[in-house]
């Protein structure tokens, strides 16, 4: 009769404690879950600041690129105009 009592005693034990690990597993998986989602949404955030900043200088260097073959095809038509009045 002891062994029984004890078999029981000894059971019980054993379902609360599983109880109490599967809800520290929970929480313990929802933690995770959100540091890492944090962690993404972070670097999600810094590449997509990285990709403006190179757009912008991306542009920049177009717009400057722009301006000098401007320039050069201003100063190659005045070339021009002289040979022609020569």
């Amino acid at each position: 009769m002891k062994k029984i009592l004890l078999s029981l005693a000894f059971a019980a034990v054993l379902i609360s404690c599983q109880d109490k690990t599967k809800e520290k597993i929970d929480e313990a998986t929802d933690a995770v879950t959100e540091d890492v989602t944090t962690t993404i949404d972070s670097a999600k955030m810094k590449a997509e600041a990285k990709l403006d900043t190179l757009k912008d200088k991306a542009n920049a260097k177009i717009d400057s690129a722009k301006v000098k073959s401007a320039d050069k095809l201003e100063e190659a038509a005045k070339k021009l105009k002289e040979s022609v009045k020569k």
